[in-house]
């Protein structure tokens, strides 16, 4: 186990570092001078000059790169071109805000897409089958952005249960956060559970037909317990699978889910600083992102393995 936790860990440094690469290219690829945009069009051409030797972008791109690698390393993301202020406390401000959105999106859609699955393999070919599957099809054909504007139409406009849009910290309020966190969240994770819904109903499907859960059943043990402890523990290395790969899709709809709502996290401050040309913000955002997505990638194969000890035996793993 000790030597597939290794080689997961060394997959993953390699997966970073050419996630780096690939953010520091795909940032300079970007239309337009950011020197320009800071100084503004009116500027003269020393001036564009000054600011663009400042934040070194007249070096050639494999020093720029270097810099920009040591300084992430030492932990100096740099500062906004737009403010001046350390990258480090944007984010610091920023990135709270996107993990309690993703951590409540993901919660509902544990609950409903997990739940709803048992409940249509157990009721399979039945209403209650039915419905999941429909709930599933419809959370995955429709786009966040259409599904946001009509939670806002429903449950702010016409029933005034919720707010439409804003964000007050949970430090300041807790109530009036979780009430504006409420429909994001849900609009979120309905995509999601969409699909854990789906692969939790067909890994639950083979389960209950296997050998194991007709000898349970033989021996006469509860319907609840053949269905929990044997079914669902057997069906979980699928849905925490499905949980890591998945991630990456939650954090792209947070970008959208956040624009519809106001709500000043990760993919709001993304959206202005690719409109402001502002690489450090850029750069960091897109870094924590990835960082995030590989070590949450890295504990599910941990747990993945854990739950099938088989994973890390075909591995080569001598844990």
């Amino acid at each position: 186990m000790v030597w597939f936790i290794l080689r997961r860990c060394g997959s993953a440094v390699i997966v970073l570092f050419l996630a780096s690469v690939m953010i520091f290219l795909g940032v300079r690829a970007l239309p337009g001078d950011p020197a320009v945009v800071m100084a503004g069009e009116e500027a003269s051409p020393a001036v564009v000059e000054a600011i663009r030797h400042e934040f070194g972008l007249d070096k050639p791109l494999p020093a720029q790169y270097v810099d920009y690698v040591s300084q992430t390393v030492s932990g100096n993301l740099g500062r906004s071109t737009q403010d001046q202020i350390p990258v480090a406390d944007i984010l610091v401000e920023r990135l709270p805000v996107t993990l309690e959105l993703s951590a409540l999106a993901m919660l509902v859609a544990i609950v409903v897409g997990v739940g709803s699955g048992i409940v249509a393999s157990v009721r399979r070919g039945k209403l209650a089958d039915y419905v999941a599957t429909g709930f599933g099809l419809a959370g995955l054909s429709v786009p966040h952005f259409w599904l946001g504007l009509l939670g806002i139409l429903l449950f702010a406009v016409t029933l005034r249960w919720l707010p439409a849009s804003g964000y007050v910290p949970f430090s300041e309020d807790p109530a009036a956060n979780l009430q504006r966190m409420l429909l994001p969240a849900l609009v979120l994770g309905a995509g999601f559970a969409a699909i854990l819904m789906r692969q939790t109903r067909s890994a639950m499907l083979g389960a209950l037909s296997a050998d194991y859960v007709r000898t349970a059943r033989s021996k006469g043990l509860p319907e609840a317990k053949v269905v929990g402890a044997h079914a669902l523990r057997n069906s979980l290395t699928t849905v925490v699978t499905v949980l890591g790969l998945q991630l990456g899709a939650l954090i792209s709809g947070a970008v959208v889910t956040e624009q519809i709502f106001v709500i000043p996290g990760f993919g709001k401050l993304t959206v202005d600083a690719v409109l402001t040309r502002n690489y450090p913000v850029i750069q960091a955002v897109v870094l924590v992102t990835v960082i995030g997505y590989v070590v949450v990638n890295l504990l599910v194969d941990i747990a993945y393995a854990y739950l099938n000890p088989r994973i890390r035996l075909s591995g080569g793993g001598h844990g």
